[in-house]
């Protein structure tokens, strides 16, 4: 019997710190395979992917990941206790033994932190913080513990999903190595790089600077592909914003406390993503938060298209081992397997997917959903 460790991943791109993590995940458990539980083209912080599904895909397995399957976008572009639960309820679907994450203090005393968490959230609502640094300010006073860094959040959120499930998963919490997730340079002799650092590079033409810190396959998928960023759907988001009404606005997830009138009146000022982003920007809201609401915006979502709790596993790509475990857990598998795409499997599963997919092949000319099938890597 074929044991799985799953990764939680967005391999935006896929970088020498990526493969590290890979490496520690299958030596620390043991695993026979990896599993990367990968978000599709659109991300946790409200970004496109800076290169399509397909083209992370194929870089993960040629660099030696197993078997990829999507994160739904109903999951990916959330808030990290949301991130974190779609990610462990789909670890669990795949027959994962362990969830391997990187954090920046693997240390944690995650079980101390759920133990402690507030039981009213509602006495958080305060317009001069954002909701998370409030629920961390809460956690510190009854811990001593300061949950702060990106990882560490999102660790916190797979130990709670996993709590919560109960703890089907064995956590495997990893030290990060090198940069930080949110360095912008990369240093002369650095081998790891923040995937921040690298994207900047291919932005900013310094191309050279990241042969040492990505490996081939990742170096070659920015070769020959188009890198994406806001600025690409920036026209999109201002057509949206400015053409409808601020009542139909509102109808979008998570559009609450009027910030409709704010990115209304933003849409028609400013002339780039990132003139947009300061005009909208306040103490309570941070970049993230309206980053993702440009997301909704986008997508035309509703509440009901991203609470969604019916489950599906879309399956993006495999190597040799990574189809021995498929046939391994196919007869187990309670959510459908879902590995080509018709009019009935858009209205019925990935009908959010499907729309984001849509966005990015208006910019890179590819399609992300029909005709196209598994990767497989021989």
């Amino acid at each position: 019997m074929l044991q799985a460790v799953g990764i939680v991943s967005e391999y935006n791109p896929f970088h020498n710190g990526h493969l590290y993590m890979l490496n520690q995940a299958k030596k620390e458990t043991g695993a026979d395979v990896s599993v990367a539980i990968m978000s599709g083209n659109w991300l946790q912080r409200g970004e496109p992917a800076a290169f399509d599904k397909w083209q992370r895909t194929k870089s993960a397995l040629l660099n030696g990941v197993d078997l990829v399957v999507e994160l739904p976008l109903f999951s990916a572009v959330q808030p990290s206790h949301l991130f974190s639960k779609g990610a462990v309820g789909l670890a669990v679907q795949m027959r994962c033994k362990w969830l391997a994450f990187g954090a920046e203090h693997p240390d944690m005393d995650y079980q101390r932190l759920i133990d402690n968490q507030p039981e009213d959230k509602n006495n958080f609502k305060r317009f001069d913080k954002p909701y998370a640094s409030i629920f961390q300010d809460y956690l510190f006073s009854k811990t001593g513990i300061r949950l702060n860094q990106p990882n560490d959040v999102l660790g916190f959120g797979y130990a709670k999903a996993n709590f919560e499930a109960g703890s089907l998963l064995d956590l495997v919490p990893l030290q990060r190595i090198g940069s930080e997730h949110d360095d912008t340079q990369i240093e002369l002799s650095a081998s790891i790089a923040s995937a921040t650092a690298i994207r900047k590079a291919i932005r900013d033409h310094q191309g050279a600077s990241i042969q040492k810190v990505a490996p081939k396959p990742t170096l070659e998928m920015i070769r020959n592909n188009q890198m994406m960023d806001w600025n690409d759907f920036w026209p999109f988001l201002r057509f949206e914003l400015v053409e409808n009404p601020v009542d139909k606005l509102h109808e979008i997830y998570q559009m609450t406390e009027g910030i409709e009138y704010r990115l209304k009146r933003a849409a028609i000022k400013a002339n780039s993503f990132k003139e947009f982003l300061h005009l909208v920007k306040t103490k309570r809201y941070t970049y993230t938060r309206i980053q993702r609401l440009c997301v909704y915006v986008l997508l035309h979502a509703a509440a009901r298209d991203m609470l969604q709790t019916s489950g599906y596993i879309r399956l993006l790509g495999f190597n040799s081992t990574g189809q021995k475990y498929l046939n391994q857990i196919k007869g187990d598998l309670e959510w459908p397997l879902i590995t080509k795409i018709n009019d009935d499997v858009v209205a019925d599963f990935i009908q959010m997917d499907f729309r984001g997919g849509m966005l990015t092949q208006m910019i890179n000319g590819a399609s992300q959903d029909f005709y196209r099938h598994p990767i497989i890597i021989e």
